[in-house]
């Protein structure tokens, strides 16, 4: 996990970035695995590079790449790739899957039991988009590290 320049994607320049990549077989295993996998990269931001990662970070994360997998695992054959990446005051989770049908939040309806993983990961993110790829799709979900002095659920918006 080393600081990789950016720029060239649209970040800021001068801006660098933490990030690490698994692939996730497809066993039973893949939801508690990356959400493991999840924790122990976050530790590592602030433990190695001093960056802060509020509790609600923490868990907002682990709830988006729980759910963001399980959908993956759910609608896709063949394996998942999560991608996390730090820049700046931000979390990205990516997940890419096999299938390139892009997922959509269904109408709220508080009586229906599940399928409203997308609805919470829209929720609690400050930013979400799934795109195709040339093979499947790649779903992106950015949440804030630090706390809004607000107290709004997503954090906030870096200045």
């Amino acid at each position: 996990m080393e600081p990789l320049p950016l720029g060239e994607d649209g970040t800021t320049p001068g801006k660098w970035t933490v990030q690490t990549t698994v692939a996730l077989d497809g066993d039973g295993a893949d939801i508690g695995q990356a959400r493991h996998l999840t924790a122990e990269f976050l530790t590592r931001v602030q433990t190695e590079h001093g960056l802060p990662v509020s509790q609600r970070a923490m868990d907002l994360t682990q709830l988006v790449v729980s759910e963001l997998v399980t959908n993956a695992r759910k609608y896709a054959p063949g394996p998942v790739l999560l991608d996390l990446r730090v820049t700046g005051d931000t979390v990205e989770v990516m997940v890419w899957d096999s299938d390139p049908v892009l997922p959509m939040a269904r109408a709220a309806d508080a009586g229906r039991v599940g399928q409203h993983g997308l609805e919470i990961v829209m929720a609690v993110a400050q930013g979400f988009e799934a795109q195709r790829e040339p093979v499947g799709k790649r779903v992106t979900a950015r949440i804030a590290l630090a706390d809004d002095p607000g107290g709004a659920v997503s954090g906030r918006r870096p200045q």
